[in-house]
């Protein structure tokens, strides 16, 4: 099994709107581990790592978002696992 890593920056009306929450309750649905957090400038970081057909539903995920946030842009990048996760987290 070939594990992939994207590493996601999300733009658009993306935090106080439960972003974090929604990607890691999708993640912990669909089995993909990593981790998210708001970054300064308003965006949402993404790491997904798992399955390559389960890190594309979580880019998926990412680029609609939850039913009150509002998504202008994604940008994604492929990089190699550097470390493996075992769950998907918020970072605080």
């Amino acid at each position: 099994m070939e594990i992939v890593q994207a590493h996601v920056f999300i733009t658009g009306f993306v935090q106080g709107v439960g972003f974090r929450r929604y990607l890691r309750h999708k993640a912990r649905k669909f089995g993909a581990v990593g981790w998210t957090q708001n970054l300064p400038d308003g965006r949402v970081e993404a790491v997904f790592q798992g399955k390559k057909k389960i890190v594309h539903q979580m880019i998926g995920f990412a680029k609609r978002g939850p039913f009150l946030s509002d998504v202008k842009t994604t940008v994604l990048e492929w990089e190699k696992p550097a470390e493996t996760f075992t769950e998907f987290v918020i970072c605080w």
